[in-house]
């Protein structure tokens, strides 16, 4: 069971995610925080949460405060309407473990949580995309073209793959694949943790420059 703290100053936004979350069997919010002062209160004389699932501007302390003051000794998973790099930039190297926007879908924060929660990071697809567009030297992050890889990939993991660099969602290729949603979850886990991307957009960098889709 993956124990969520959610902390959203909006409360009909706050309402929606856990309505969400809560129809998940491995997961359950445990808490509901307005700001990072709430968080850091309830952290002190509660239980541990996997993931702490939390907007960025809020009032009293807002995420990326929060987000210092924890130190990383915690899971962040950012969820926001801000959708600048610098942002995301600055709450990485605060020490949180993903960023994503409040316009993804059920299906991708629901990935993201469970691949946080295990310990990865996660910045949606979307800013992922727009971050490697305005590099201008990818090389710093993603391996260069033609260098060889030293795994391989089973059947349905290749066809996950090529339908991931459609463009596909999780929900969508298990449609195709006649599969569930949580195994072809596994399955983009699974890719991700092989060639070492932190995102969709580097998967399918990877990918591209390794051979292994066109």
């Amino acid at each position: 069971m993956i124990n969520i703290l959610l902390a959203e100053d909006h409360n009909i936004v706050r309402d929606g995610i856990r309505f969400l979350l809560d129809q998940e069997e491995d997961m359950q919010v445990i808490y509901e925080a307005v700001n990072g002062l709430d968080v850091l209160k309830w952290l002190d004389k509660e239980q541990k949460p996997d993931v702490i699932l939390t907007d960025m501007n809020m009032p009293g302390m807002d995420g990326l405060h929060m987000i210092n003051a924890l130190q990383t000794k915690y899971p962040v998973l950012i969820l926001s309407m801000l959708d600048h790099e610098n942002y995301v930039m600055e709450t990485i190297n605060a020490g949180a473990s993903g960023y994503l926007l409040k316009n993804i879908s059920k299906d991708e924060l629901l990935f993201a949580i469970r691949y946080v929660a295990g310990g990865g990071k996660y910045i949606c697809s979307e800013l992922s995309f727009k971050i490697l567009n305005r590099l201008s030297n990818l090389n710093d992050i993603l391996p260069a073209s033609g260098v060889s890889v030293d795994f391989e990939l089973s059947e349905r993991e290749s066809e996950v793959l090529h339908l991931i660099g459609e463009g596909f969602t999780n929900n969508e290729i298990a449609d195709k694949l006649f599969s569930s949603r949580r195994t072809i979850e596994g399955h983009r886990q699974s890719l991700m943790e092989k060639t070492g991307s932190k995102n969709t957009a580097t998967l399918i960098k990877f990918a591209v420059q390794n051979g292994l889709i066109k």
